[in-house]
């Protein structure tokens, strides 16, 4: 088949670890492999750390309306926006995505009330996805809440749209150690496994293949689902059930 053109699209990285710069990421690691397939596919990139700035807690655009000194979120926002497709990176805690990956979640659900050009919810016509990674069980529970959020908001989630990695239940190296227990691993904790390197690769490419889609058809039509249509009083055909 012919060989796609993903080279108009943008991608954007937000690493909800719990540790900052320049301190080593296994879930930075993670998005590698993702991220090194966008580069042969001349994908534009951006990658944010969310922990490494001043991001208020709460659910409105710009926090330092309501009682913050400080508030990065509306310059990040500006960036997030900017990209095609979203990726959302969390270890896991306790069973859970990271508190970090909890707050941007709620500071992207202060963005949703907003429209596009269309009259539609802000991030319709976005894509997005999730990658995990952690010691114990929980993958598929942080993706559910995860791509929950995003779909809720406005963004569209392709087929198989996360991928992650865990080690055994208890203590042992986390995704990309090289070393544990004053021991030096045959291969990268992670890099031999088929399991995540093949999820990893079918989610870039199913998240690029819906991007490029959207993008195309200038995202979805906003007959049925214009925000300020809605408002104007167009009901296209719904008819309220009182009147029935």
């Amino acid at each position: 088949m012919k060989h796609p053109d993903f080279s108009h699209l943008r991608v954007m990285y937000i690493n909800c670890t719990l540790k900052k710069s320049p301190n080593k990421s296994h879930t930075s690691t993670l998005f590698d492999i993702s991220k090194a397939i966008l580069n042969k596919e001349n994908v534009a990139v951006d990658q944010i750390r969310f922990i490494d700035h001043e991001v208020a807690s709460g659910v409105y655009p710009d926090m330092t309306e309501y009682g913050w000194d400080t508030d990065e979120w509306p310059d990040l926002f500006k960036r997030i926006i900017n990209a095609d497709i979203l990726i959302i990176g969390t270890p896991i805690w306790l069973g859970e995505k990271s508190s970090e990956a909890q707050k941007l979640i709620e500071r992207l659900y202060a963005m949703s009330g907003k429209t596009n050009e269309k009259g539609q919810y802000l991030f319709y016509g976005k894509v997005g996805g999730c990658m995990i990674t952690g010691n114990e069980d929980g993958v598929k529970h942080c993706a559910m809440g995860m791509l929950y959020a995003l779909q809720h908001i406005g963004y569209s989630i392709p087929p198989q749209a996360d991928a992650g990695w865990i080690g055994e239940v208890g203590p042992g190296p986390s995704y990309g150690d090289t070393k544990w227990q004053d021991k030096t691993l045959d291969v990268p904790a992670g890099f031999d496994s088929d399991f995540t390197n093949r999820n990893v690769t079918f989610m870039t490419y199913n998240l690029l293949h819906l991007a490029h889609m959207l993008k195309a058809n200038n995202g979805y039509p906003n007959y049925g689902n214009s925000r300020e249509e809605w408002d104007d009083g167009t009901r296209w055909e719904f008819e309220n059930p009182e009147y029935r």
